[in-house]
């Protein structure tokens, strides 16, 4: 392992297609290759499981860079339930910024809703040769009961909206119908068999998983066409005991794979 002193972290700017300010920290170990780090559902570049790769990659002489998409974090825009393939564009911008600045993206990653997005990037552009999916869900139309109750459909579609609130009452976020539907009408099964066959995959999950089942992570291994499948046993959705194996699964995987397609 090469060790790195010298990394720089730094917060950047760059602008989504929507004019929105989206922000990040780049930690540059000073390599052209760079691994950018997607965030899942309400959560942001400060995540735990964000932080860990970060040093974890720096510890290996590579760059790495963790955001905010839009509507969460420090980014500007309004967060919506939804907007998986809007969040997809936001991946690009980041990667179109990276290679205006003539670093090469070497992977990208995503846990949970990150998962879905990454995978989502490859299915519409084929220029990234490794994709680690962390606990992504294969199935959208599940576990939007256990966020929303039941009858979410019939109430979303009477009302035109579902507000979330927290155990003290307050509001969280709002569902929208027009957020709904974007969920349900995403599909990851037609996504991941357009993924090419020279894109590299990896899918990590934990089998104690308590947000998103294993099983999803068995159905994405079915469909796409160069992957490998990789259960930490124990490991609940945020790796709460696990982080340090799922670095150890996450960074052979990179550091094996081709550089990137820029």
């Amino acid at each position: 392992m090469s060790e790195n002193p010298v990394t720089r972290q730094q917060k950047v700017t760059l602008q989504n297609k929507h004019g929105e300010k989206l922000v990040g920290v780049f930690h540059d170990a000073g390599s052209a290759d760079v691994v950018v780090l997607c965030h899942g559902f309400r959560s942001s570049k400060m995540n735990e499981t964000m932080m860990n790769f970060s040093a974890a990659l720096e510890k290996e002489g590579i760059s790495a860079f963790r955001f905010d998409f839009a509507g969460n974090g420090e980014s500007e825009g309004l967060f919506q339930y939804g907007n998986y393939w809007r969040e997809v564009e936001d991946l690009r911008s980041v990667v179109e910024y990276f290679i205006a600045a003539n670093r090469r993206i070497t992977a990208i990653l995503g846990h949970s809703k990150g998962g879905n997005i990454v995978l989502l990037y490859a299915s519409k552009y084929h220029d990234i040769c490794n994709v680690i999916n962390v606990s992504g869900r294969y199935k959208l139309d599940r576990g939007i009961e256990e966020r929303l109750g039941k009858d979410f459909l019939e109430r979303i579609k009477k009302d035109g909206h579902i507000d979330v609130k927290s155990g003290a009452g307050d509001v969280q976020y709002r569902v929208t119908v027009e957020s709904m539907m974007d969920r349900l009408n995403t599909n990851m099964h037609e996504a991941c068999l357009v993924i090419d066959k020279e894109c590299r995959v990896l899918t990590v999950h934990g089998s104690a998983d308590e947000i998103i089942p294993v099983e999803d992570a068995l159905d994405f291994a079915k469909i796409i066409p160069n992957h490998k499948l990789h259960i930490i046993e124990g490991a609940d959705h945020s790796y709460t005991s696990h982080q340090a194996e799922l670095t150890s699964v996450v960074l052979p995987f990179i550091k094996e794979g081709p550089a990137g397609g820029q």
